[in-house]
């Protein structure tokens, strides 16, 4: 049973790592394309 909660786990831990990957790259982009409206002005 313990292994099956460690996969649990696991598992959880790797989607919430791509979830929170794909989300920061968004951020980063909409960030970065602000920076360069800021400086266009």
């Amino acid at each position: 049973m313990g292994w099956f909660i460690f996969l649990l786990l696991v598992v959880a831990a790797v989607v919430v790592f791509f979830w929170v990957k794909k989300n920061f790259r968004q951020e980063i982009e909409r960030a970065k394309r602000i920076n360069r409206l800021n400086r266009d002005q």
